[in-house]
């Protein structure tokens, strides 16, 4: 038995949940009024909640109920109007929005500051001095009606923040850049950055940085009086501005005009805002991320006590459980017990018909073990500066050594030395090499992580000159785990080529596996992609991928269904038969997209293949992926589930036909499962097989000897897709689609 982090919402027999509609005679449209006016009737209601249109209760009323009341602005009389609409059903959207809204109300009893869309612990922040760092320990709460009980999944979450303020950034680029050029940085630096100003925890995107107005510069009040900034947040916050020449930031606040919620651009003062989240250079120093992680990835029996304490900390508060008793609820003070299977270990079969037993990781083993296909690389180049001839050297020895152990043939590369390592440094050598010969594969060496320089080789590679390419970072060279990096690296190598390390075995003959995620160009608003990569084989080992961009949902369909249709016609065409099962993961959707997915998608699909089978003789099984879940597993609660575990009851819908699935290890933290939602199914085969085949899937990524969280089809997606999003920002040429080219 496993539990999960969820509590009980326990109700009394028969519990339901009414709808009334209110209507006001005069009418009165302002939402604050007509609130104001009903609460005078609250003794008579009970417990409830009013948006000011719709009232939820948990009394049945009669059809039509008429309350009187006066408004005190001007003595008029109103009559208010309660028209019985019905009971909510379990799965109307209201019914899972009225526990969310109770629940909020309960954290706010807590004393917990809402930043964002969660509710965080400001007073028990940690703050990691040595990188000018603070952690706020927060709640990502939910509730919602699963298989038997209504259910509370409860998360522990962090919201990073700067020590230092925005004011210090500046500084910090006045001193770095000097006072020509330090605007420039400083608005490279801080827009898009979320703020948050500790004066009222509110937080905020900043759109940009106006150096034309300062704290010293006034604006309007509501009663039309100028007033300085300075003076401003003195009277209201007794705050002290200590600098009146920063520039401000312009940021937009939402704010309601006569009900009607708008937004509008406002100034914050940078020395009052803390910059929240990391940077991609903060993500790349090992020691601050370890830092953080000893705080942040909890292990299982460290966060079921966090769990447990904060559940006490809402039965013992006295307005939470008068809250609860209201609407005739209580928490279970228990963590929920479900109920799981392991599914069993899998077998890999490698060359020279070799099989290891995968218990999650066989990293080891591949350096000992033939791979399954090899293709043989005899024309390669390798890319880097002179300086680093001898540790190149050694490299391509620990390499080609280790390729051998794995009967991948590989030939000495030739040695292309270059002056520096700037972007175009590379471009210029690349673009020569190329035009003078067609090498199977470049293989550069870079000095660091920068991603304009990989960017452009990846470019020159993937569009201009369409050849497989490695990029290998130089301290790599002389590491102290040198070995199992050339053996992962030279897997990788193989791959690029059309090789295939392992295999598992199918249950079934005939399956096509795809994979979908789609992406958001990082250069340029509005520009979208949709990736697809297709087995193309019986043995799931050869892909076929493709990437479209798109404009609206009616676009991001049809290209999903060329892109199928392509890669059923390329099985088609390797196989002699069209394949028997499509098998679709699709990543990227929210909860509120699955309705358009499924009737455009899914529905477009079904017309495609229609014409591809010459009628409905296919069998397609389409789910959707979502790894970002707040829910967590645990076994004898301490220890994270084993690797194929398997939930398909207690915690699932009751209006989906869903399943958790551990599929991965973790070696700190919790781990967490990843969530598939079959939204369409006429293939005839049992949950159980589908959960086989989902399993099976997460051993077939090449690019590391372990299971990860999705299928491979679905996770080579994602990488082609943050290739292109983040750095090629247009489709790569089509020469390059039959090769796992994005690993």
């Amino acid at each position: 038995m496993l539990q999960s982090n969820h509590f009980k919402l326990l109700t009394v027999p028969d519990w339901c949940l009414y709808q009334y509609r209110i209507d006001f005679e005069p009418d009165e449209s302002r939402t604050c009024v007509r609130k104001g006016l009903f609460r005078l009737h609250k003794d008579k209601i009970g417990p409830y909640i009013f948006d000011g249109t719709i009232l939820f209760t948990t009394t049945r009323f009669a059809e039509q109920k008429e309350l009187m009341s006066v408004r005190q602005s001007d003595g008029q009389q109103i009559q208010i109007i309660m028209r019985f609409v019905g009971s909510l059903q379990r799965s109307d959207s209201q019914y899972i929005q009225f526990f969310n809204i109770i629940m909020r109300k309960c954290l706010e009893h807590l004393n917990l500051q809402l930043v964002g869309r969660n509710y965080f612990d400001a007073m028990d922040n940690i703050n990691i001095n040595q990188f000018k760092l603070q952690l706020w320990p927060g709640y990502v709460t939910s509730i919602r009606q699963h298989e038997q009980d209504i259910l509370m999944c409860t998360e522990i979450t962090h919201k990073v923040l700067r020590q230092d303020t925005l004011l210090h950034m500046l500084n910090d680029c006045y001193h770095n850049r000097g006072p020509n050029n330090f605007k420039e940085e400083f608005c490279r630096s801080v827009i898009g950055l979320v703020v948050l100003t500790r004066y009222n925890n509110n937080t905020y995107r900043v759109e940009d940085v106006d150096f034309d107005t300062t704290p010293s510069s006034t604006f309007k009040l509501k009663t039309g009086e100028d007033v300085s900034y300075q003076a401003y947040y003195k009277k209201k916050y007794k705050i002290d501005i200590t600098s009146s020449t920063q520039p401000m930031l312009v940021v937009r606040s939402k704010v309601k005009v006569r009900g009607v919620a708008s937004e509008e651009f406002v100034y914050l003062v940078p020395e009052l805002c803390s910059a929240t989240g990391l940077t991609d250079n903060m993500r790349e120093q090992f020691p601050l991320m370890k830092a953080l992680s000893i705080h942040t990835k909890v292990s299982p029996g460290a966060r079921i006590e966090k769990l447990l304490r904060f559940n006490r900390r809402l039965r013992d508060q006295p307005k939470v459980v008068q809250e609860f008793k209201d609407w005739n609820m209580t928490l279970d003070r228990n963590l929920l017990d479900v109920p799981g299977r392991v599914l069993g270990s899998e077998t890999l079969y490698l060359g020279n018909e070799r099989r290891i037993t995968a218990s999650g990781d066989w990293a080891r083993d591949m350096q000992r073990l033939s791979l399954l296909q090899c293709k043989e690389l005899s024309q390669w180049v390798i890319v880097g500066q002179q300086r680093d001839n001898h540790n190149i050297r050694n490299f391509i020895r620990t390499i080609t050594n280790v390729s051998r152990a794995m009967s991948f043939r590989m030939y000495d590369p030739q040695v292309h030395y270059i002056r520096d390592d700037k972007s175009s440094t590379y471009v210029e050598n690349l673009e020569y090499i190329l035009s003078k010969s067609v090498p199977q594969l470049v293989f550069c060496i870079v000095s660091n992580n920068r991603s304009d320089r990989y960017a452009a080789i990846k470019k020159k590679c993937c569009i201009d000159r369409p050849i497989a390419s490695q990029v290998f970072l130089m301290k790599n060279l002389t590491a102290k785990s040198v070995m199992s990096i050339a053996t992962k690296v030279a897997i990788q190598m193989n791959c690029k080529l059309g090789g295939a390390p392992w295999r598992v075995d199918l249950p079934l003959k005939g399956i096509m596996a795809i994979g979908f995620d789609i992406c958001h160009d990082t250069n340029t608003k509005g520009k979208d992609y949709v990736a697809m990569v297709a087995t193309v084989n019986q043995q799931l080992t050869q892909y076929f991928s493709s990437i479209s961009m798109y404009h609206n949902i009616e676009e991001r369909a049809e290209q999903i269904c060329v892109g199928v249709a392509k890669a059923v016609q390329i099985y088609r065409s390797l196989n002699k038969a069209l394949p028997m099962y499509l098998v679709i993961y699709r990543d990227g959707v929210s909860e509120g997209e699955i309705p358009q997915v499924f009737e455009n998608e899914v529905e477009c699909l079904k017309k495609k293949l229609e014409e591809l089978y010459y009628g409905p003789n296919f069998k397609l099984t389409f789910i959707l992926v979502s790894k970002r879940i707040n829910i967590r597993l645990f076994l004898n609660r301490n220890r994270n589930p084993p690797t194929g575990t398997v939930v398909d009851d207690v915690i699932t819908s009751p209006f989906k036909y869903d399943f958790y699935l551990v599929s991965q290890q973790v070696r700190e933290g919790t781990i967490a499962p990843t969530l598939y939602n079959i939204i369409s199914d006429n293939s005839g085969l049992d949950p159980g097989m589908l959960q086989t085949i989902t399993y099976k899937l997460t051993h077939m990524y090449f690019n590391c000897s372990t299971t990860v969280r999705v299928p491979a089809p679905c996770h080579y997606a994602h990488k082609l897709s943050h290739l292109v999003g983040q750095f090629l920002h247009r489709p790569p040429n089509s020469q390059l689609e039959h090769q796992l080219f994005y690993l």
